[in-house]
């Protein structure tokens, strides 16, 4: 019987060594990746003439909301009560819908920013994935995350693979 549990613990103890031997790591820094990547380049530059667009108009109401209130300032003294109070009103209303536009276009930058770079993201995944499965690679990990505090010289850089599989210098 202790021959049985000792062979066993022997094959478990070999078994084990010879699946760790397999194990294969790698690292990449995503963020410098999507960086070398030229679809990056017109992603950021949709994404900033967008933000331009929701800027003007901001200014557009913000000048708007200034002047109206300027004319308020001049003349509030000669209005009546009912005036008065209807241009304060006015003038809010206008302050809220400036508040409601920020607040939308926020909503519609992050999902801008995330229809443009969706394909550049899905296009270096991919090429990961491919470089991973090609080089028999168990894990890669992305040190742009700052979570990575150790990787040994076992660990190899795939960004040259990657970049090489895009077509990137």
């Amino acid at each position: 019987m202790k021959k049985i549990v000792i062979v066993l613990g022997l094959l478990f103890f070999v078994i084990a060594a010879y699946s760790q031997s397999g194990i294969k790591f790698g690292h990449i820094n995503t963020q410098d990746l999507l960086a070398a990547m030229p679809e990056s380049d017109s992603a950021k530059i949709n994404l900033e003439k967008f933000t331009k667009e929701l800027e003007g108009e901001l200014e557009v109401m913000q000048v708007e909301l200034n002047k109206k209130y300027q004319d308020y300032l001049g003349k509030r003294d000669t209005y009546s009560e009912l005036i008065r109070q209807t241009k304060e009103q006015e003038l809010q209303e206008m302050q809220q819908r400036i508040q409601q536009f920020q607040t939308t276009a926020e909503t519609e930058l992050q999902k801008k920013r995330e229809l443009f770079f969706k394909p550049v993201l899905d296009k270096a995944k991919k090429a990961i994935e491919d470089v991973s499965k090609e080089n028999k690679f168990t894990y890669v990990f992305d040190t742009s995350a700052g979570a990575l505090i150790f990787h040994s010289e076992d660990s190899y850089d795939v960004m040259p693979l990657v970049k090489k599989k895009l077509g990137l210098k």
